[in-house]
């Protein structure tokens, strides 16, 4: 470990040291506050590694043609994510406006499989999102009442949490580097914008009415670098921009290294640095990374239970998101 990570990771858990029997700088982000993020981002982009990967510094040789079709963009983009049956990370870090920086793991596995860990030195783990083939959950240290939430997929279309997430939170796996582009979907473009990036519209048919995607892509080696999801009302949800992209020299798939994903209606915006990425490669002990985890003291809380109580949080902003949820 050099001097300088040494110290970097120091401060991060100085900023989370307890005073007081309280975190100095603690999480005000609520279970509900991050679901909602989680939603908008699972439609849209990251990953990468500064000794595994290959940076891309000099010009590369064009994988699209000049003014590709519609077709051609898709064939690209498709191909290569279609590829990424898996990836993991244990040295990814996660921060925003809300919470210090934390360490974190990130486990991915097609199709539904999918686990982030963040937490500190200092107090161990503070957040558990993941998903498995049959329910995803969300737990938070800090969430106060204590709670793990959790609802099956195949009922969270008819769930009260339906009424508060526009997307069902299994898709932020396209929004950490596992973008695809559905056929069945109607697709707009490309576009061409400045800078030799390109646009296409997709829409979305939900219950609550038209989503539309906004996917932007380098024009030269269609790599996806913003994704932007509105809703009916043409007001934003959420956005996703990647940047970093590198290419896995035992692989050959390419995967961004940073993702800044923001939720306007939820008032949140958080960075991901995915760190060292190993794709297509064993992910640790399935019997337990896919599985719902059991802490003590914390009560579950099924989403698809209108008798549920809904999420809660400390602070007003929190407490207005959970009155909303449970209208």
């Amino acid at each position: 470990m050099t001097k300088k990570f040494a110290m970097e990771k120091l401060k991060r858990q100085e900023r989370f040291a307890v005073r007081d029997g309280r975190p100095a700088s603690a999480a005000r982000l609520s279970p509900l506050g991050f679901l909602w993020l989680l939603a908008g981002l699972f439609a849209l982009g990251g990953a990468g590694c500064a000794q595994m990967l290959q940076r891309y510094t000099n010009p590369l040789p064009r994988v699209l043609p000049p003014s590709p079709t519609l077709q051609q963009v898709i064939e690209v983009v498709n191909r290569n994510s279609s590829q990424i049956q898996s990836f993991s990370t244990s040295h990814a870090s996660i921060s925003g406006r809300d919470f210090p920086t934390l360490g974190a793991s990130v486990a991915f596995e097609r199709s539904r499989r999918f686990r982030l860990q963040a937490g500190t030195g200092l107090t161990g783990t503070e957040l558990d999102v993941g998903s498995n083939d049959e329910l995803f959950w969300v737990w938070m240290r800090r969430n106060q009442p204590p709670a793990e939430y959790y609802c099956r997929h195949d009922q969270f279309a008819s769930s009260p949490a339906k009424r508060s997430l526009p997307f069902e939170p299994t898709w932020l796996i396209e929004a950490l580097g596992v973008t695809q582009f559905d056929l069945a979907l109607p697709h707009q473009g490309p576009k061409t914008l400045p800078n030799d990036r390109l646009r296409i519209d997709t829409i979305l048919n939900t219950p609550e009415g038209p989503v539309t995607k906004i996917t932007i892509l380098d024009g030269s080696q269609g790599w996806v670098l913003e994704q932007y999801v509105y809703d009916a009302r043409r007001q934003l949800l959420a956005s996703s921009i990647a940047s970093g992209h590198r290419r896995d020299p035992l692989s050959g798939l390419v995967m961004p290294t940073v993702v800044n994903i923001t939720c306007p209606p939820a008032q949140l915006a958080m960075r991901i640095d995915l760190g060292p990425v190993e794709i297509n490669r064993p992910a640790g002990d399935p019997a337990s990374l896919w599985s719902m985890p059991n802490y003590p003291n914390t009560p579950l809380v099924n989403l698809a239970d209108p008798n549920s109580y809904p999420p809660v949080a400390s602070g007003p902003r929190a407490a207005n998101r959970g009155r909303r949820m449970a209208r």
